[in-house]
């Protein structure tokens, strides 16, 4: 949701859009990755193996740095002014994930 609020902010303030492109591109694949793995999450858990569980949520975790990371790298090599756009976008995102975790886990422990 952040990263469709992003785009008119980009646009209306001149920032580059490669920046933009290339953060939305690794966000939205690095949300793929998120997604496959809680799937698989679901499926060891429920066949009992909680290592498989555990492993694919810390490799889930770790992909979704890398990608979003080294998008961040690449673009930034190509054209600082595109890195640095890229960058804060891409903490802005992150903040707004991470706040909305903690949002709704305390939601849910409310209702539990």
């Amino acid at each position: 949701m952040a990263l469709i609020f992003a785009l008119p902010v980009f646009l209306l303030a001149g920032l580059p859009m490669l920046g933009y492109a290339v953060t939305a591109a690794a966000w939205i694949a690095a949300a793929g990755l998120q997604f496959a793995a809680e799937r698989h999450v679901q499926r060891s858990i429920a066949g009992g193996r909680r290592n498989s569980a555990l492993g694919a949520m810390a490799a889930a975790t770790l992909g979704r740095l890398w990608l979003v990371t080294l998008a961040i790298l690449l673009v930034g090599l190509a054209d600082r002014e595109s890195g640095l756009a890229a960058a804060v976008l891409a903490a802005v995102l992150v903040t707004v994930h991470f706040c909305g975790l903690a949002i709704g886990r305390l939601m849910a422990a409310e209702d539990g």
